[in-house]
């Protein structure tokens, strides 16, 4: 996943709803169930942590029982020390007090809490990449870093690697969305190269081994509240030689594990996205921004990102301010504007009536007059003036050239140059004369997408006509 180009706009919770959320993970509440039960004779060691013998207490301290109730409450106190619930009042003698940020859950903001949150799930993913030490104790006890094969760079970059392209499969507008996505199909997005047809025997045992690391640092992360996750069937990791306890389906393809990011995970994900130096756009950032943020910003926008986006922003403003912010922020003739008029003007259908003046003002503008011409017969108002041969031109170059931004050579765009070549007679002998910056692009366009020899070559020769007008 590349830094260098905006990933899809998600759309988030209210920072309400997902401090709510947070508050209830099992692993936050814990951490701070343990920074309100610690007290003077708390002790920890060098590294922060419950000295062994003060983990049974921690234990029962959060109702844990079993053989993983002082692994858990070891990872809550760790939790709740990272991320400022508890502060190590003095190193030497080991002693702790609340933290500053133990308030924060209860009296903070809801950014607060989120704040906190965080802190929590950056200690769990750092845990997430430390391989499991069971078995690799020497006889003194001490792990045998030389017996393991294990690069904390490399597998935390192989992990952020999978969690970025959970968040692709769950902000994309065709993407699943909250449906779970198949741990094997997660795996493989990561190992397998874009352009391997075939997977080879090599690359699918890599798959494999890596749903198996997924499989156990999911089990992790779901306690923090990132994620939701089915794992793998316990059946599927037996030996071959062991019958199975009931038959299988091997069809299933749930047996092999599905995660997804939850809507507090959404947000987190993002948060980390920002800070690595990602454009991570969400719904609802350009609101209280000026009509020219809008447009640029929800030029890359998928459809109904976009409209949401735009929906926004008008419900802040009073329709007749915000139809005539809109129409100065469309004017331009730089790359990027034709496509700033057709978001202007989708936004502009979302406007009622009383937008009328703003759309009339603009008439006589060479560049708005025929977009306002739309809206005005669109909403049914009187005397609307009759454009010119050479503003019907100049509006088709320029829509043309905005659906090329948005769409490329998509298959609707190809219906509608197809359209406009058979409904005007002489069109290229007319429209190559046009005004326009992109005129000659969009015939070179239109003579690579019309699926006519005969019609695409006179596009094409429209288009020599043009750029030799332009004196390029």
């Amino acid at each position: 996943m590349s830094d260098s180009s905006p990933l899809p706009p998600v759309r988030l919770h209210t920072e309400a709803e997902l401090a709510r959320d947070a508050l209830s993970t099992p692993l936050l509440s814990r951490a701070a169930r343990l920074a309100r039960w610690a007290g003077p004779d708390t002790r920890v060691d060098a590294g922060g942590g419950l000295v062994e013998e003060q983990l049974p207490a921690a234990a029962e301290a959060l109702g844990l029982s079993g053989d993983d109730a002082a692994a858990d409450a070891s990872e809550a106190w760790r939790v709740a020390v990272d991320s400022g619930l508890v502060e190590i009042l003095d190193e030497e003698e080991g002693t702790v007090r609340a933290g500053e940020d133990l308030a924060l859950l209860t009296g903070g903001s809801p950014h607060d809490v989120l704040a906190v949150w965080l802190a929590a799930l950056e200690t769990v993913l750092a845990d997430a990449s430390v391989p499991d030490l069971d078995g690799l104790l020497d006889e003194d006890g001490e792990v045998d870093l030389s017996a393991l094969d294990w690069d904390p760079e490399a597998e935390a970059e192989f992990l952020d690697g999978v969690l970025g392209n959970l968040y692709l499969l769950t902000a994309g507008e065709d993407a699943p969305g909250e449906a779970p996505v198949p741990l094997p199909a997660l795996a493989a997005s990561v190992i397998v190269p874009s352009d391997m047809g075939e997977p080879t025997n090599d690359v699918l045992e890599q798959v494999s081994d890596a749903m198996m690391r997924l499989d156990d640092q999911f089990r992790m992360l779901e306690p923090v509240g990132l994620v939701e996750y089915q794992p793998v069937d316990e059946a599927l990791m037996a030996d071959a030689d062991e019958e199975p306890a009931a038959p299988v389906d091997d069809t299933d393809v749930s047996r092999y594990g599905m995660v997804r990011l939850t809507p507090l995970g959404l947000y987190g994900m993002r948060a980390r996205l920002l800070e690595a130096g990602f454009e991570a756009p969400a719904v609802g950032d350009l609101a209280d921004k000026g009509a020219d943020a809008l447009l640029d910003g929800t030029a890359a926008f998928p459809p109904a990102a976009a409209q949401a986006e735009t929906e926004q922003w008008l419900q802040r403003r009073e329709s007749l301010t915000a139809a005539r912010e809109l129409l100065a922020a469309a004017r331009g003739s730089d790359a990027g504007a034709p496509l700033r008029r057709l978001r202007c003007q989708q936004a502009l259908s979302l406007v009622g009536a009383s937008a009328e003046p703003a759309l009339r003002e603009v008439l006589d503008d060479a560049e708005l007059g025929g977009l306002a011409r739309v809206w005005l017969t669109e909403h049914g108002a009187a005397d609307v003036p009759a454009p010119s041969e050479a503003m019907v031109y100049w509006l088709t170059i320029d829509t043309v050239a905005a659906q090329l931004a948005a769409e490329g050579n998509s298959e609707e765009l190809r219906a509608l140059v197809e359209g406009l070549a058979q409904q005007h007679s002489g069109f290229f002998a007319a429209v190559w004369r046009v005004d326009h910056p992109a005129t000659a692009d969009v015939l070179e366009a239109m003579g690579r997408l019309h699926p006519d020899k005969k019609v695409a070559k006179e596009a094409r020769k429209a288009a020599f006509k043009a750029r030799s007008q332009q004196g390029g």
